[in-house]
């Protein structure tokens, strides 16, 4: 690309867009479609669909005139370095920089005016920029906090006029049931305030969110909120609400096959995050100073561990037990599944909970375990087989907490609760 050329970036996520965002490969699971007999409707259960119909309207019409204003239009600006062709490599010219722009969306969470929105929307960005319905004016913004593994941002514009904040109410997603209205809002490619309607066709689909550590890597195991409500790249960070107008999810990724020689588009199956994910957060957001919050640590250190060679040196890869054979498993007396922990760190929850570390390390070909401490296999009645599976159970936590955890030690299977505190949700820089 030519320096200082203009590439739009819109900040969607899945297969294909390529676009700051995670990618989500065979992660979701599809039933088999199977015929059955059709059943007869009972007479209760008859709707007159005109008058069905044109109470729907008017529902969604008000909600959008109610709180569309609360809405946010965001664009970004970013240097980069510029690729040289090829015969500007063998002549020596560097490939100098360019401006990347980017768009998405967010939405007024506070009378402050803080902005909640997705990390990758504003990921790497040098200036941040705003502007609300109906004005044409645009304001500088900023970034106060930032959870790289949730994908989520809280940004506050600087000189915003207090009237314009129109916060938009926060519902409950736990409360969420499937066949339920949703309405999203936001810019698909570039199409500033826009607006699109379905139901929520899901409530708990596991997938993949955000990014797994210092902004990059993939993202967190998490329950997330399927819609069929069109969601195209730039809509991300926008809200996705219920018929009462209040937000239940941010609309954060879609999975639909890429274009011949284009972009992926919107197939009906977007993700949004819980608004209760964020509910969470949005304290420690606000007192972030611009610095990054993440998920909960309990203290532990993996004990199954792969060496992979690289140009760094050897580098540790953790590993769940089922990497290794049955055969290995039933001589070592561990479980199919689950986390071996190599060491509890003093002072956090792990070491209270009274989890132990290995006693003894045992090396082979390619790799490490450490033996005769706890084994992980559940948190909170969910499978672990990684740290990837531990932190899924502990993302949504707040401090003070607890979960339960199923350990194997010497063959026999026990429960401990083991409490969060605030120790655990320690902010990095």
């Amino acid at each position: 690309m030519k320096p200082r050329s203009t590439l739009l970036v819109t900040a969607a996520m899945l297969v294909g867009l390529g676009l700051g965002a995670t990618v989500l490969r065979g992660q979701v699971p599809v039933s088999d479609a199977r015929s059955t007999a059709a059943q007869p409707v009972s007479t209760a259960a008859r709707l007159n669909e005109a008058s069905a119909r044109l109470q729907n309207e008017a529902n969604t019409v008000d909600i959008v005139k109610r709180y569309e204003p609360g809405l946010v239009y965001i664009s970004t600006e970013q240097t980069v370095q510029a690729q040289a062709d090829p015969f500007a490599m063998m002549m020596g010219m560097g490939g100098g920089t360019q401006q990347v722009e980017g768009v998405g969306s967010g939405f007024f969470v506070n009378t402050a005016g803080d902005i909640l929105t997705n990390y990758h929307v504003v990921r790497g960005a040098d200036t941040i920029q705003i502007r609300l319905l109906g004005n044409k004016q645009t304001y500088t913004a900023t970034v106060i906090g930032r959870a790289p593994q949730y994908d989520l941002a809280l940004i506050r514009p600087s000189k915003l006029p207090a009237v314009l904040v129109k916060p938009i109410p926060l519902g409950n997603s736990d409360t969420l049931a499937v066949g339920q209205k949703a309405v999203a809002m936001g810019a698909p490619f570039g199409l500033e305030f826009s607006v699109t309607e379905g139901i929520v066709s899901a409530t708990n689909r596991r997938i993949p969110i955000g990014f797994s550590g210092a902004g990059s890597g993939q993202g967190i195991t998490q329950n997330a909120i399927q819609t069929d409500a069109a969601i195209n790249p730039g809509n991300s960070g926008g809200p996705l609400l219920n018929s009462a107008g209040q937000v239940i999810g941010i609309n954060t990724q879609i999975i639909s096959p890429a274009q011949s020689g284009g972009e992926g588009q919107n197939a009906g199956v977007g993700f949004a995050i819980p608004i209760n994910t964020a509910r969470n957060l949005l304290t420690r957001l606000q007192q972030a100073g611009g610095k990054e919050v993440r998920a909960p640590i309990i203290g532990v250190t993996p004990g199954l561990l792969a060496i992979q060679n690289t140009q760094a040196g050897p580098q540790p890869i953790p590993l769940g037990l089922s990497a290794l054979t049955g055969t290995v498993r039933q001589q070592l007396g561990l479980p199919s599944r689950g986390l071996v922990i190599a060491k509890v760190s003093q002072g956090t929850p792990a070491a209270r909970a009274g989890l132990a570390g290995g006693t003894s390390t045992r090396t082979f070909q390619g790799g490490q375990i450490a033996l005769g401490g706890d084994v992980v296999t559940a948190v909170n009645g969910q499978p672990v087989d990684s740290l990837e599976d531990l932190q899924a159970g502990l993302i949504d936590r707040r401090v003070g907490d607890s979960v339960t955890l199923t350990l194997v030690r010497g063959g026999k299977t026990r429960q401990v609760k083991l409490t969060l505190d605030a120790a655990a949700f320690q902010q990095k820089p």
